[in-house]
């Protein structure tokens, strides 16, 4: 039986964009479980896959969820077939139903769903400030009463400075250039507080991974 990264392996002979190296591919997705499994998960929650990709994380939360309880969102249609075809079992597909939706635009309302968990990895180290804004919308207009949104960043710095571009930096379903941005977590706050929402980083390195740190997004009390 194949192990998890020797499937990782095949798609990326493929020639399709996996995430990261093949080699630690399951780290990320563990810990993402992990992650989610602190800020309160329980196996019926409703979780939603931001940039869900190959199902590097998917994978072990389509696992761990219940039938419906899983949506992904990523506009990479051959990468996400990769995932779907190649890491998942197909019995699991099967018998967990996940749900997927192709969109660009951030959108979270395509579903009709309210989400316990808004999950987005790796999406705000590329994502202009307009494409966090509309997120942030989203997590507003989906959440559910109580409901979490953990995405990662990369904080600002002298040596990184805060990205004032308009547009994504790093591959996509559109571009195979590589890149990654940082933000201030100032502005991070006072853009959270314009939607009524509150943040905080979570400084557990037992579940950061590399240089990004998670943030941990609620409603205001």
């Amino acid at each position: 039986m194949t192990t998890l990264i020797d499937r990782a392996r095949i798609i990326e002979s493929q020639g399709i964009f996996i995430g990261g190296s093949a080699r630690i591919f399951d780290i990320p997705g563990r810990k993402i479980l992990m992650t989610l499994l602190d800020s309160g998960l329980f196996p019926n929650s409703k979780v939603l896959d931001v940039g869900c990709g190959c199902l590097r994380g998917g994978y072990w939360l389509i696992h761990f969820l219940e039938k419906d309880c899983y949506f992904g969102i990523e506009p990479d249609s051959e990468m996400l077939h990769a995932g779907v075809s190649i890491l998942m079992e197909p019995e699991e597909i099967e018998r967990k139903k996940p749900r997927f939706n192709f969109n660009h635009d951030f959108d979270f309302t395509v579903f009709g769903q309210t989400f316990d968990f808004i999950v987005a990895r790796s999406i705000w180290t590329h994502a202009c400030k307009k494409q966090i804004s509309t997120m942030l919308v989203g997590i507003s207009q989906t959440a559910s009463d109580g409901g979490v949104f953990l995405t990662s960043y990369i904080k600002a710095s002298i040596l990184r400075p805060d990205y004032k571009g308009t547009r994504w930096v790093g591959r996509s379903h559109t571009s195979d250039e590589v890149g990654v941005v940082a933000h201030s977590f100032g502005w991070i706050q006072k853009e959270c507080e314009k939607h009524g929402l509150e943040v905080q980083e979570i400084l557990d390195e037992a579940l950061n991974f590399g240089n990004q740190t998670w943030l941990k997004i609620t409603r205001q009390q």
